[in-house]
Parts: C-alpha cells; structure tokens; sequence
C-alpha cells in the first residue's frame, strides 16, 4: 500500500526485535472486511462525497484524465469501479495502492475537499501506472517503491508553490526537489517499518534518475495549466505516433 499524500521494503528493527511487516495495510483496516451492500454504503454522506469528488476528477481534472489515456495505452485500462475504492481509513493517510489487487484506496474520512482528491487520484495514478509499465517489486524493494514516490511527489502536484504555502513550508533554490524528497521518505515510513535512515538511503539513491523520469507528462506539471498543456502534447504524441 502507498500513501495518498505523503507505497516495499524488509522488517524493520523495534526496540531491538524485528516485527513481521504489513506494508501498510493496518493504515487501511476496511481492506480486511467483507464490501458491504450498495444500500448501507449508500448511507454514509461521506462514501456518496466520495464517490461524487472521485467521478469529478476523472472527468475534469488535467493530471487524472492524461494518466488514464497513458494507462489505457500501456495495457492497462482504469474502471472506476473496479479500480478505485472509497474506505474509512487511519487519520494519517488520505489514499492508497494496493498492487495486490490493483486497487486505488481513497480515504473518504479524510479527504474534504475537491483540491484534495485530485492530487490523491493523481498521486495513486501515478503509481498504478508505475505498477502498469515497469516490474515494480513493491513488497520487497525499497528502492522500487522509493522511486515511485519520488515520481508520485514530483508529478502530481503535491510539491506546488501554493501547496508549500498552505503547509507554511518556504524556499527559494532548489525547494521543490527537497518537497519531493521529504514526502517521498514520509511516505515510506507511514507504511513500511523502516528506518528513517533506510527510506532516506532508498530516496537519495534513486533520486536523480526518478526525479528526471516525467513519463507520462513530458514535463513536471506545477500547475493545471501545466498539466493541461501536457494533457494536450500526450494527446499529440499519440497522433503522431498513430500516423507513423
């Protein structure tokens, strides 16, 4: 499992003992429990918030609608329904992958706003189009995983300069690659028993070539517009290639 806004590595030392990894999943509990009915779901105002923000997003939102061309084009086509799903979830997280199913987790306790869920869908989409293209080893590999959220920091839009903003977090130089850096190491600690020592290792090693790696965008997309642009030149490229 990864995490929506902050996803594969060994056991990690506690108090001297090792304790038995569960990549995540206790940050997910409604993974372990049988899907209720359409009617109770139907119910509960915050899985109908949900389900409305995540139609909302794959419908309109730049960064989310070019993920799911590229991930139709690498073989993997998206089904909200299959694909996505709205659960409660612990109050740390907002979203999540799970690669064993294939399934993006949305925290519906936890997210609010519209803003919100269209950085979580674009963060999750970006790994499952990770998880799509490449053999990512997410249960085994830190480095694997650490590349992902490099990638997911760096393309989905959680480092924007409004975003920094809101987190009361300001730079000049160089301030978007540390953004990315610091979340992509908070997220491998929110769902893997690990050191810090070990998920800084995994970024700083990986860091450059998965920094530089802006596949599907073309470009690190600070912005909707950006997004937008690189929606449009996606669409292009695949014209193009069409007509080859």
């Amino acid at each position: 499992m990864g995490e929506g806004e902050a996803d594969s590595a060994p056991a990690a030392e506690k108090k001297g003992a090792e304790e038995e990894d569960d990549f995540g999943y206790r940050l997910f509990p409604d993974r372990n429990k049988k899907p209720q009915s359409f009617l109770v779901r139907s119910l509960f105002t915050f899985h109908n918030k949900c389900q409305l923000m995540l139609r909302l997003t794959l419908e309109t939102n730049p960064y989310a609608r070019l993920l799911l061309e590229a991930l139709k084009q690498s073989g993997c086509t998206v089904f909200s329904d299959r694909h996505f799903s709205c659960e409660n979830c612990d109050g740390c997280v907002s979203g999540g992958f799970d690669a064993a199913t294939s399934q993006i987790v949305l925290c519906q306790n936890n997210i609010r706003q519209q803003s919100h869920m269209n950085r979580v869908v674009t963060h999750e989409l970006i790994h499952a189009f990770d998880h799509c293209r490449a053999h990512v080893d997410w249960f085994k590999n830190v480095k694997h995983l650490a590349c992902s959220e490099i990638r997911a920091a760096n393309l989905s839009g959680d480092c924007t300069l409004m975003n920094e903003i809101a987190r009361f977090k300001f730079g000049l130089k160089g301030h978007h690659q540390t953004c990315v850096r610091d979340r992509a190491i908070r997220s491998i600690l929110a769902v893997r028993k690990v050191s810090k020592e070990t998920a800084e290792k995994a970024v700083d090693e990986v860091f450059n070539a998965c920094f530089n790696d802006l596949e599907p965008f073309g470009r690190i997309p600070h912005s909707k517009a950006d997004a937008k642009r690189a929606y449009r030149d996606f669409q292009n490229r695949d014209r193009y290639t069409a007509n080859l």
